[in-house]
């Protein structure tokens, strides 16, 4: 019952064109670089791990995940559930033979791994400033051999906002040597001024960074002959008469002939930010990025636009999606809510099995929300189906394992065990306005121990979410209560799996753990 899986989403036309966004995937905050004949481009993952999703493509508009830049982050708040936090904003350079990625985390500090082959393993994230609100850092390698990086301020943790601070950085990028400088203050006409990128160019040092929010802000570059400053500005991308909202945070890159580009997000809400690709000029040490009318006045965002000339271009890829779980690792697109464990998966011959894990306690009650366990990966398009087939080996009250849409509104579809029977159950959750946790559930129908799932949801316009569920025999039956589904922190809604408990662990239960087996996961057009 497994289907043939056309892609959600296809930005490659297939003549010579593409059409925007390239990535139509939570892939906020995304930075880029160019090495040779090859792209890549990170993005925030916050608090979800394996962490910092590699990306690489040949022609700009084709992508795949090919690796992920660390597994875990070894700090205390994410051997559970926190969310909005983690990765922000993470910039990627080239430099002295290695990749270097630079993040940081809201509460803790600036972060930086290095790797010689972006494939391979990378360093563990190296702390080079402890500091609270310190964000969006992105370093920077002079011609005469110093190191800096500049970055941006979080208001909600050190009380400063709309400024940029540059600081002198250890050439191997271990530690900063100053406390600072504030080169940038946004205060008056540039709100919110976040995101920096450094650049040099033709004896002009660039920063480029967004400024006046996430769903309604701009791009801004701001120049200056000196890396201290003072630094002009100009607006050079916006909304114009475009329905690409809030269109900024991104990076500049350069092709081997000189033809430039420009990778930035768009907030799609529910969707989370999608990532779109612009087409750059230079007109007077100045660059103009979208389409313009003029070369002095901000560019508006393309939708459809010739592709990328002079660079290597494949047959048609979008980031992985569809899992049969055949390999001994998981697909690059799954993710979990906090630093993975051992014992929340495993790969055989049965396919993907997920054995139920406690759930973490809010208030004294289980809370499916806070759930660290869950399976799950990003909305690839705006309407898309997914199919699944379980075998839910359920032992104790609690246990429960299916399909779900998680947000700060959450739906589930799965098996459930309750006094001893399993039962056909949708769960549905919401957070309230004072974080408290919502939750209905409704026992749709008994389901034969031991008796294979099959599940389907289909995602339709406006993120209005219809599931359903078959036996062997193939019908497929539609619950009949539609699930709008909505983003979580700082994220869009998500997509996946869970396998989890409301029975505490205990010596006897654990030798009879319940668990669900998942033969396949596929997402396709709708």
């Amino acid at each position: 019952m497994s289907n043939v899986c056309l892609p959600p989403w296809r930005p490659d036309m297939g003549d010579g064109t593409y059409q925007n966004p390239i990535l139509h995937a939570d892939y906020s905050d995304p930075d880029i670089v160019r090495v040779g004949k090859d792209f890549y481009l990170v993005a925030s993952s916050f608090n979800h791990m394996p962490a910092l999703p590699l990306l690489h493509s040949t022609d700009l508009v084709n992508w795949q995940i090919v690796n992920h830049v660390f597994q875990r982050l070894a700090l205390p708040p994410y051997e559970t559930f926190a969310p909005g936090k983690g990765v922000w904003a993470p910039s990627i350079r080239f430099h002295a033979g290695r990749f270097w990625v630079f993040f940081s985390t809201p509460d803790e500090g600036i972060f930086m791994c290095h790797a010689t082959d972006p494939l391979g393993e990378w360093s563990a994230p190296h702390c080079l400033k402890s500091a609270k609100g310190w964000i969006d850092p992105c370093p920077f390698w002079d011609d005469d051999g110093r190191a800096w990086l500049v970055h941006a301020f979080a208001y909600s943790r050190s009380g400063i906002k709309h400024k940029l601070q540059l600081c002198e950085m250890s050439p191997d990028g271990l530690s900063l040597l100053d406390d600072g400088k504030i080169i940038v203050d946004g205060s008056v006409s540039l709100p919110t001024l976040e995101g920096p990128k450094l650049y040099q160019r033709h004896g002009w040092y660039y920063i480029f960074a967004p400024a006046g929010g996430v769903a309604t802000g701009w791009q801004t570059v701001l120049r200056s002959r000196s890396l201290q400053g003072p630094y002009e500005s100009k607006t050079v991308l916006h909304q114009g008469n475009t329905a690409v909202n809030g269109p900024h945070q991104g990076g500049w890159v350069e092709l081997p002939d000189g033809e430039c580009w420009f990778v930035h997000f768009q907030d799609a809400g529910v969707y989370g930010r999608v990532v779109h690709l612009q087409p750059m000029r230079w007109h007077d040490d100045w660059p103009t990025i979208g389409r313009t009318t003029d070369n002095d006045g901000p560019g508006e965002p393309v939708l459809r636009w010739q592709k990328p000339a002079g660079v290597l271009s494949g047959p048609p890829r979008e980031p992985q999606g569809s899992d049969d779980f055949s390999s001994a690792r998981l697909g690059l697109q799954w993710q979990w809510q906090a630093n993975p464990q051992a014992q929340w998966f495993r790969l055989d011959n049965h396919g993907l099995t997920l054995p139920c894990q406690p759930l973490p306690l809010r208030d004294g009650l289980p809370s499916f929300y806070d759930a660290a366990n869950l399976l799950l990966q990003k909305f690839p398009a705006r309407e898309f189906t997914v199919t699944s087939a379980m075998r839910a080996r359920l032992h104790n009250d609690g246990d429960r394992a299916g399909v779900t849409i998680y947000g700060e509104r959450y739906a589930c579809l799965g098996l459930s065990q309750v006094q001893g029977d399993c039962f056909l159950t949708w769960n549905t959750g919401w957070v309230g306005d004072r974080g408290e946790i919502n939750t209905q559930t409704e026992y749709i129908c008994p389901w034969p121990a031991d008796a294979m799932a099959y599940f389907r949801i289909a995602v339709g316009p406006d993120a209005l979410c219809t599931f359903y569920y078959a036996k062997d025999d193939g019908h497929y039956h539609a619950i009949p209560e539609v699930f709008a589904a909505g983003p979580g922190k700082w994220v869009g809604a998500k997509v996946g799996l869970y396998s989890v408990t409301s029975m505490r662990v205990s010596e006897n239960n654990t030798k009879h753990q319940g668990e669900a087996s998942y033969h396949y996961f596929n997402l396709t057009a709708i």
